[in-house]
């Protein structure tokens, strides 16, 4: 039971960074789940009532299968029952037991958990000054006003951490203070039930009216007008007000050549700071602290040869030192090479670029033209299909390496028409620079997944 509730932490902690998951949502109805067992492949939790257990089922399942295959390894099926009262009074002495000697995983994410290194101390230093603003007993310099502070960089360097440790520190020293976090999809989410419900008034109360309002991946709102018009009259009321704005991002915001200008520039008003990949001896210090921080004994050779073959994503590092403990946990057993070998294996293909498929490609081209996949394959001569069909066939050539014949069988062309579009989209990209950045965009997104 003790080493199931183990897994069952770092499933939780999965699920509390999943995207689609709102804070709301895991606090009220995975946080609450309580681990029973785990045998024959079926983990078996409990649910406080019946629409409790049929909630969760319904909405997260699929999730928290998912969360327990990067946990364990292995598929896992979910079992959920309706716990008697007797068994609540059980478990519940049990849990208070537990918590005297588990660290809430919730508490992780903090400035004194947050590794400093050369990749990172730039940006750990803004983030330290923003939510040193709202701390009555440090004194600020003008000059350290950072707002909006805009974090940029590859996915697992540790952004989400940075906005939900000047989170934390924000909110322990002003538990009173409206703090909103949210990400670019589920703002973008948000607006679009708002207007299906007719409760934009809602909406605006809520986000406008925050003291801090932190966005993760804002990149999320780029080519989406509703959206990006929401979030422009929200920045302006937040700044105008005097609050701050905090942002992340996987890549600069000169870059974003889908977003507004107008956006663009009140993100260029603020200070952007990027984080790149760790150094070896950052990596280390990673692994060590996280082992560290969830009871794992780690020998230096085993800390050393994960350091050595993760190398570009501190979620993984993180990741691959959560599985050996899960695995430790379930099998009773110490860490060693072989098992860290494994797990480190198994992490690096998890990780692996999605396949980079023709129907990804036209779908991606599709969304920038504003025009169908069904309009790229057709015979449309508009201008705009017309000329996202000649991006398509440049970015098929260029992604995948497809011979003319192969991507006029995939368009229904014949493979000389191919030819003479392929040599229009050259000639398109070395004349238009904003058409050639949008393109390199996609491309540099496609190859990213």
């Amino acid at each position: 039971m003790e080493s199931f509730g183990d897994v069952f932490e770092l499933v939780k902690n999965f699920c509390r960074n999943y995207p689609s998951i709102s804070d709301i949502g895991f606090n009220k109805w995975i946080n609450v789940l309580e681990p029973v067992k785990l045998e024959n492949n079926i983990a078996t939790l409990y649910a406080e009532n019946e629409f409790a257990r049929k909630t969760v089922l319904d909405n997260y399942g699929e999730i928290l299968k998912e969360a327990f295959y990067n946990t364990l390894g292995f598929d896992v099926d979910v079992v959920i029952l309706v716990k008697d009262e007797q068994l609540k009074e059980e478990d519940e002495a049990r849990s208070r037991i537990s918590q005297m000697y588990n660290t809430d995983s919730s508490d992780q994410l903090t400035f004194e958990t947050f590794v400093k290194g050369k990749s990172n101390e730039l940006a750990l230093a803004f983030s330290i000054a923003v939510a040193d603003k709202y701390n009555k007993n440090k004194k600020v310099d003008a000059g350290t006003i950072f707002n909006p502070l805009f974090i940029y960089g590859d996915s697992g360097l540790g952004k989400t951490h940075l906005m939900k440790a000047i989170v934390h520190e924000v909110r322990k020293n002003n538990p009173d203070m409206n703090i909103i976090y949210t990400t670019g999809e589920s703002f973008t989410n948000e607006i679009v039930k708002a207007i299906q419900n007719g409760t934009t008034i809602e909406f605006h109360e809520k986000y406008r009216g925050a003291d801090i309002l932190l966005v993760d991946d804002v990149q999320f709102i780029a080519g989406k007008e509703a959206t990006q018009e929401e979030f422009f009259h929200t920045f302006n009321d937040i700044y105008n007000a005097g609050n701050q704005i905090v942002l992340t991002s996987d890549i600069a915001p000169s870059r974003m050549s889908r977003l507004e200008e107008r956006i663009r520039s009140r993100f260029l008003k603020g200070v952007p700071v990027d984080i790149q990949s760790p150094d070896f001896e950052t990596r280390m210090a990673i692994v060590k602290r996280k082992a560290e921080i969830i009871g794992l004994p780690l020998t230096d050779s085993i800390a050393r040869l994960i350091a050595e073959k993760i190398k570009t994503n501190i979620r993984q590092l993180e990741g691959t030192v959560n599985k050996i403990k899960a695995i430790s946990a379930y099998t009773n057993e110490q860490p060693t090479m072989a098992m860290t070998q494994r797990v480190i294996r198994e992490m690096l293909v998890e990780n692996q670029p999605a396949e980079i498929t023709v129907d990804r490609i036209i779908s991606d081209v599709a969304a920038m033209f504003k025009v169908s996949p069904e309009d790229i394959r057709s015979a449309n001569r508009r201008a705009n299909v017309s000329l996202a069909r000649k991006i398509t066939i440049y970015v098929l050539k260029q992604v995948k390496g497809m011979t003319y014949q192969d991507i006029g069988s995939e368009l229904g062309k014949n493979h000389s028409t191919m030819t003479l579009h392929y040599q229009d989209a050259c000639n398109m990209l070395k004349e238009n620079a904003n058409l050639k950045e949008n393109v390199e965009e996609i491309i540099n997104n496609l190859r990213e997944k």
